[in-house]
Parts: C-alpha cells; structure tokens; sequence
C-alpha cells in the first residue's frame, strides 16, 4: 500500500460518526443491498423499518 492510502486508512479509523450519521449509513446500506434483491423496496421503507427498530429497541419509546 501506498503512503498514501495508509495515511487515509489511519485517518479514516479516527472517525467518529453521530448518531444521526450512522442512522443514514446503517439505511443506506441497507437500502443498497436489499434494493438488488427487490426493486420495490424503497428508502422511505427501510427508513421505516429502521425508526420501528430503533423504537423496539428502546422499549416502545
């Protein structure tokens, strides 16, 4: 690997993500991979299935 891209790959694993940023990541990955499997999922959707998970896993708040 290049200096380079070892610098960026150091820099990259210092990042610390909100929570909203990874709301976002953890949809769009979602969405990504399940949309090849099925073209009528959407990313409104998955941001619902996300906001019904995240409730469950507050105990319904």
């Amino acid at each position: 690997m290049s200096e380079e891209l070892l610098e960026l790959v150091r820099r990259a694993r210092e990042v610390e993500m909100t929570p909203s940023q990874l709301r976002e990541q953890r949809q769009s990955f979602v969405y990504g991979n399940t949309h090849i499997e099925n073209e009528r999922i959407t990313r409104e959707m998955v941001a619902e299935a996300d906001l019904k998970v995240e409730r469950e896993d507050n105990g319904g708040r």
